[in-house]
């Protein structure tokens, strides 16, 4: 593997995780997008600036399902700044969304998707040097803070429920479970539960973030009301895309971004702007 910012060489053993290349390209100050087998996470200077998994929705389409940005307004941001890595900027220059919320929302984003990249830290693939991400600079996070943060995150999921195939397998309802006195938060998301749907797709119809929605499929398992379905087999299929419903169909989520981590995203901010 080749690093960048530094145009030093290192190279790696096949078997090197992600965690570990990710320290080797901190501490280069490594520039590029580093490939594992459930996503890629973006450096700059040798610092996280987005990471992408096809096991969570994108930064789009959270924003554009819970009606935070217009999708017209999303797709017009791409349109005009994606050749330019400038997307979000666009999307804050325009007046779509203010510059403090991109923020909060992209730190969500980011470490949900960094979970899953890095949740059984499986092998670094390649790294390409010098390669930016279409969205743009928009908070940079230290690798340490992402690793650590994604180690909280696999801790306390295991013990609300130790099955990880929760996260990733499509889900069933265990036939006969009863429902009652669950918050409405877990019923919400119990309703996505068809069989066919995945935590990722259920946290994109849902409008939420994906961790959060982890958390209550966990509860639920630990409930015996979910379970992974008969013929699941780990999928990283894409969420839905964020295109608007049909033309008289409405949006069932409604334009209420359910977001109650946001408290905390704001003080990882402030802490990261301390630094």
């Amino acid at each position: 593997m080749t690093g960048a910012a530094t145009g030093a060489t290192t190279t790696w053993r096949a078997h090197e995780t992600m965690s570990a290349a990710l320290g080797t390209l901190a501490a280069q100050g490594a520039t590029g997008a580093l490939s594992g087998e459930r996503g890629i996470v973006y450096l700059s200077a040798g610092r996280v600036v987005h990471v992408e998994s096809a096991f969570t929705p994108d930064l789009g389409a959270l924003l554009t399902r819970s009606g935070a940005v217009p999708a017209d307004g999303w797709w017009d941001a791409v349109d005009r700044g994606g050749a330019q890595h400038r997307v979000g900027r666009r999307l804050v220059d325009s007046g779509r969304l203010a510059a403090g919320a991109l923020e909060v929302c992209h730190l969500g984003a980011l470490f949900d998707a960094a979970y899953f990249v890095l949740a059984h830290d499986t092998r670094a693939r390649r790294f390409r040097p010098g390669a930016a991400h279409w969205l743009g600079a928009v908070r940079s996070v230290p690798v340490d803070t992402v690793v650590r943060e994604s180690g909280r995150r696999r801790s306390l999921l295991d013990r609300i429920w130790p099955d990880s195939a929760i996260d990733t397998v499509p889900l069933s309802r265990v036939p006969g479970a009863g429902t009652t006195d669950l918050p409405a938060r877990r019923v919400r998301t119990l309703t996505q539960v068809d069989g066919v749907r995945t935590a990722a797709q259920i946290a994109s119809a849902l409008a939420c973030r994906t961790y959060h929605t982890l958390v209550e499929l966990r509860r639920l398992a630990a409930a015996g009301l979910v379970t992974a379905a008969a013929t699941a087999a780990p999928s990283a299929a894409p969420p839905p895309s964020a295109a608007p419903p049909p033309a008289g169909v409405p949006d069932p989520v409604g334009t209420v971004w359910d977001d109650p981590d946001t408290a905390l995203l704001r003080r990882l901010r402030d802490a990261l702007e301390a630094l």
